[in-house]
């Protein structure tokens, strides 16, 4: 039997992977790797005002490379049965597009301004957004925030909007509609970016833009007019309806089959968030805690709508039926920084280092950090005299957005020293974690077991195994290190017909588990003691310290 393959392209917040599988076998057959170009240079961005914007030609020239890349040197026959490509991307990370869906930028009057750019999932510049759209919601007659825990984040759709609507009369005059990167880039394979013609994620929609059947689509006009009059019309230049992606978005065009060598039958399906195609890779079933753990976490559960669907869950980022598997209910929860906070701990370290001493040393140094750190925090005891930290070095996601917070750290004294220090860091980065099990299983959702995707899952044993005391839960990890792409090209071997279902699909293409954690029931005891003292440090910083 003549073998078919997928493609699943990755977008990551510094790079777009390409993942070439076997839709029989689930072997992967080809892969390469594109960091964006501009993004590496630090464009675009000021992190002091939490700014994070992506121009989209990164996009355009990373999915052209890294899909020759992941062809090059495959035999001719592979390339020649690919029947389908989906792609998954950070979110929410929309941008303003004219009426025949271009992003702004891509036009040459906007080419240097970030607010006609892609505005990054972790772009916080609408923290004030936030805040009026939850308190017109929280008084309006229907809450149009109970689908999405309650509370609606600077991350998402609308907030990053009215921002720039707000700061930016050029792009305003100019913008006709809005379109999130993973709708767009589908899309843009098609030949057909009309934001009126093109089919909306399912899962951007339901999680980001307050999306659901019950509310016949988008949030009503007089709720968004009552934000603010700058919104009046926006949401009939939208969409009505939202897709789930194991449908086809549309056919490849005969342009980008050329470019990508690749036949012209090519099916492109509907995208999604990174997350939510990563927990289709790593097999996702039913009360099932999937965390792809990367520069921030999110964590994803599914369950039938029949048992838990009648559940409001506060303070998580959003409960969609579809967004994950079709005909399951998908949740969605998160921490805004994770591997950013290991990051940030090495820059503090290397940055003095790189002045003094120069780039070669401070290169040398920042390779051995994190590992020698992880080494040596591994031998440390717990105790309960231990300092403690937050996890809100980026504000905190869930449970309860509040993309405001500061992080604290606590317990300091003359002996604390970086081992100490990084050992803190990893722990709350995994009492965070345990904030969020929490909330899950305080509404009324059972977790049945723990698995763990991404970077930091697959290269850092040390934080495994303190999550896992943490939770006080084994953790299975996924055997692939492209579980997010791995799961695109399920989607997409859905969408091209190959496979009736995800279920199907999983089952031939999944991967497995390779490693296994298990709690060390000599620290749980001692961790929920330090639990405890994050709480009350969290609420203290929250309620008693001013973070204006």
């Amino acid at each position: 039997m003549q073998h078919q393959y997928t493609i699943g392209l990755d977008y990551g917040t510094d790079s777009v992977r390409a993942l070439v599988v076997d839709t029989q076998t689930g072997e992967a057959v080809g892969t390469a790797v594109h960091y964006y170009e501009r993004w590496k240079k630090g464009l675009y961005c000021q992190p002091e005002l939490s700014q994070f914007r992506q121009h989209p030609l990164d996009y355009v020239e990373g999915l052209e490379a890294s899909i020759k890349g992941a062809l090059q040197g495959l035999p001719s026959e592979v390339a020649a049965n690919i029947v389908g490509i989906s792609i998954d991307t950070t979110g929410s990370t929309p941008v303003a597009v004219d009426e025949q869906g271009t992003p702004l930028s891509l036009l040459p009057e906007f080419a240097e301004n970030p607010n006609g750019m892609f505005i990054l999932w972790k772009d916080h510049t609408a923290n004030a957004e936030a805040e009026e759209i939850n308190e017109v919601a929280h008084r309006w007659p229907i809450d149009y925030t109970k689908y999405v825990g309650g509370i609606y984040s600077s991350e998402w759709f609308w907030a990053k909007i009215l921002r720039t609507l707000r700061v930016d009369e050029q792009v305003r005059a100019r913008a006709f509609s809005w379109v999130e990167h993973c709708d767009w880039i589908s899309a843009v394979l098609t030949g057909n970016t009309h934001p009126l013609e093109m089919k909306r994620s399912r899962c951007a929609a339901g999680h980001k833009a307050m999306w659901h059947n019950e509310f016949d689509g988008l949030p009503a006009e007089d709720f968004l007019v009552a934000i603010d009059p700058l919104l009046e019309g926006l949401r009939a230049r939208l969409f009505q309806d939202s897709h789930t992606s194991d449908q086809a978005m549309g056919v490849i065009s005969e342009e980008w089959a050329t470019r990508l060598g690749l036949p012209n039958n090519v099916v492109i399906g509907v995208g999604a968030f990174d997350c939510h195609m990563g927990a289709v890779g790593a097999e996702i079933q039913p009360y099932d805690f999937v965390r792809v753990m990367g520069t921030s976490t999110c964590d994803m559960l599914i369950a039938p709508n029949e048992e838990i669907g009648h559940l409001l869950i506060r303070g998580i980022c959003g409960q969609v039926d579809g967004s994950i598997i079709p005909g399951m209910l998908g949740m969605e929860a998160g921490q805004s920084a994770y591997g950013d906070y290991y990051a940030w701990f090495q820059r503090v370290i290397t940055e003095p280092v790189r002045t003094l001493l120069g780039e070669a040393a401070a290169e040398e140094l920042a390779q051995k950090l994190i590992p020698y750190l992880s080494e040596e925090a591994a031998k440390l005891p717990v105790t309960d005299k231990d300092p403690v930290a937050l996890d809100w070095v980026n504000g905190r996601r869930t449970p309860d957005a509040n993309h405001s917070l500061k992080a604290a750290i606590s317990g300091l004294n003359l002996g604390t020293d970086a081992i100490k220090l990084f050992k803190a860091i990893v722990e709350a980065t995994a009492f965070g974690s345990k904030a969020i099990v929490d909330r899950f299983i305080n509404e009324g959702v059972p977790i049945k077991q723990v698995i763990a995707i991404g970077g930091v899952a697959k290269k850092s044993p040390f934080v495994m195994q303190t999550l896992s005391d943490v939770l006080n839960m084994p953790i299975k990890v996924a055997s692939s290190d492209q579980a997010c792409a791995l799961g695109a090209a399920m989607n997409a071997a859905v969408a091209a017909g190959v496979h009736p279902t995800l279920l199907d699909a999983q089952k031939a293409m999944g991967s497995g588990f390779d490693a296994l954690y298990e709690p060390n029931t000599n620290k749980t005891p001692v961790y929920q003691k330090l639990y405890q003292k994050y709480i009350q440090l969290g609420e203290f910083v929250e309620k008693g310290i001013s973070v204006n």
